[in-house]
């Protein structure tokens, strides 16, 4: 009875605030207001300077009729400007769109009058391919506006081009720093649009919420335990994501960044030695990237850099070989429709006393759900019913709760098919272990039936990172006239390999450790693996690739062999 007569209390509005990110900016900047918000090669910038800058971004940008919801767009390198935008916007009342710099112009400009996005700010390095975009949109669809663009200019050394009149530091001198950020009256709002990457169809744009972003932020930034001050490198695109929420997870740690124009070899190493960084995200190639430099390319690194990675399943393999570069890894498992991150492989304690072929394995897992994700599952799409958890038997990841995109911008019949049963359908085939943590096998549509089974392409590009000669492989389905498919492995090698790898080798290393229905009947070697603007292997362009593959007699012996495994297979379901 006493909770009931709390019903009865009035409602006060006073008690209630927006959930938004661009609060962790205002709050750095109370707090953290002498401490190094931004490193950029000779530029540095306080938490207090970053915030008088954002707030004069958003002041120019009420100035230039930017109004609640408009679309503000960008494409730009992790620079400054870029991590600016991520307050600055929405302090407008505005929607951040970060545009992937690796897309070709006819991509972005369908993005853009997607979108309608009111003003596209351009990094000078993209002045040529932001031309050829205009050029675009200006022959387009009749009644197609146009954006207002604004030229990013190097800070340290200005170039001068142009495109128009306006320059994002004249835009930042000119506004107000007093300015009050346009208040966010429903945290359900959009804060940013993030398209997709494409490879298959158009990208689609997943709208992101206030709440969901800092929601996400928050969960990442505990379940990593980032920690007070912490010194963050920008090694993976702030456009991807919102690089992952950490665009505004630094501001909530009162940390430093560390902004990276071009994520060499040398330029990774040589930024975490002089800034003593802590902490860094990337994708697995970057992996191969540090591995591959150069000894003159390379700096000691005194502490361990936490390395948050994602966007593939990391084969164990290339664990082993970066931890003891002086990283430590930590694999999250996410999507673009998730804002980023949805698991993270959370390290237990017990863990330490395994080999190091054992906490590889584990660390390649995809783990458990963020903090702030309402519920995750892995599901047997026909029944709705929850895989048993044996780490074998294979669902699709299924998620809910706040951080997953409110929809695809005007795609109500996409948004419909991602939302079915009260769940956000991932695409991604996974198994659940014994002790709950979950293992990524494959996208759904990349998975191999050979015969009636189901091979997990991700499991066989594991064993293939374990060569000494592989840099990376991709495997995919491959036309068999009695199996139906059968796996075909794409490799390329490493540069520094001793002698070159043949296909029998590679075949013969995989027999070795695999079930012969797995093994590869066919390899093919390639300099380097086709990619999407997003760093992803083009599976579907080796698929097409590999349909044009005939077996030979040797590789018709694998067949026999792959065809006894499967009478074996067989005759133990009896």
């Amino acid at each position: 009875m006493a909770f009931e007569s709390m019903n009865m209390l009035p409602k006060c509005d006073a008690n209630y605030a927006a959930l938004s990110p661009t609060t962790f900016l205002k709050r750095a900047a109370a707090f953290y207001a002498d401490r190094t918000s931004i490193i950029y090669e000779g530029t540095r910038f306080t938490w207090a300077q970053t915030y008088d800058r954002c707030c004069r971004l958003a002041s120019s940008l009420v100035s230039l009729n930017i109004v609640k919801h408009d679309v503000v767009s960008v494409l730009a390198p992790n620079i400054p400007a870029m991590y600016e935008m991520h307050f600055g916007v929405p302090m407008a009342g505005a929607v951040l769109n970060t545009i992937n710099t690796r897309l070709d112009a006819k991509t972005i400009a369908s993005i853009l009058r997607h979108s309608g996005a009111k003003v596209f700010f351009v990094d000078y390095q993209f002045v040529p391919l932001a031309r050829d975009i205009l050029r675009i949109l200006t022959t387009g669809t009749a009644g197609t506006s146009m954006p207002l663009v604004i030229v990013i200019d190097d800070i340290d050394s200005p170039t001068g081009i142009r495109l128009g009149e306006l320059e994002y530091e004249q835009l930042i001198k000119r506004g107000n720093p007093g300015f009050v950020s346009v208040p966010v009256d429903d945290e359900w709002d959009p804060v940013a649009l993030n398209y997709t990457s494409g490879t298959t169809s158009e990208p689609k744009g997943v709208v992101y919420s206030h709440r969901g972003a800092f929601l996400s932020t928050l969960s990442l930034i505990l379940g990593w335990e980032m920690g007070g001050e912490p010194v963050y490198l920008w090694t993976l695109p702030m456009f991807h994501c919102n690089g992952w929420t950490f665009t505004w997870g630094v501001a909530a740690r009162g940390g430093t960044n560390v902004c990276l124009r071009n994520t060499t070899a040398y330029d990774i190493y040589r930024n975490i030695h002089l800034h003593k960084v802590t902490h860094m995200c990337c994708a697995p190639i970057i992996f191969n990237i540090l591995l591959e430099a150069k000894t003159h390319e390379r700096c000691e690194i005194s502490t361990p850099v936490q390395i948050l990675t994602g966007g593939a399943p990391p084969p164990a393999p290339l664990l082993k070989k970066i931890e003891p570069l002086g990283f430590k890894v930590t694999h999250a498992y996410g999507l673009t429709e998730a804002t980023g991150p949805a698991l993270v492989c959370e390290w237990q304690a017990k863990w330490n006393k395994l080999s190091q072929d054992g906490q590889a394995k584990l660390k390649a897992r995809q783990g458990i759900s963020i903090l702030t994700l309402a519920d995750v599952d892995v599901k047997n799409k026909d029944t709705m019913e929850s895989v048993p958890h044996d780490g074998k038997t294979m669902g699709e990841i299924v998620l809910r709760g706040s951080s997953i995109m409110k929809g695809y911008f005007k795609d109500p019949k996409a948004t419909k098919k991602a939302f079915q049963n009260g769940w956000f359908w991932t695409g991604d085939v996974g198994v659940v272990h014994p002790d709950g943590y979950m293992e990524i096998k494959d996208r759904s549509k990349d998975v191999i039936i050979s015969g009636g089974e189901n091979i997990s392409s991700v499991e066989v590009e594991n064993m293939l990172h374990g060569h000494p000669k592989v840099l990376e492989a991709a495997v995919v389905a491959m036309p068999h006239p009695r199996w139906g498919e059968s796996p075909c492995a794409f490799v390329a090698l490493r540069s520094n390999a001793e002698g070159a790898a043949t296909e029998s080798e590679i075949i013969a290393y995989c027999r070795k450790n695999l079930p012969h229905f797995m093994v590869p009947k066919k390899v093919e070697f390639l300099p380097q693996l086709p990619r999407n603007p997003m760093g992803k292997v083009l599976k579907n362009v080796l698929r097409d690739q590999a349909k044009s593959f005939i077996l030979s007699e040797s590789q018709q012996t694998a067949v026999d062999s792959h065809s006894n495994d499967q009478q074996i297979l067989a005759l133990s379901r009896l």
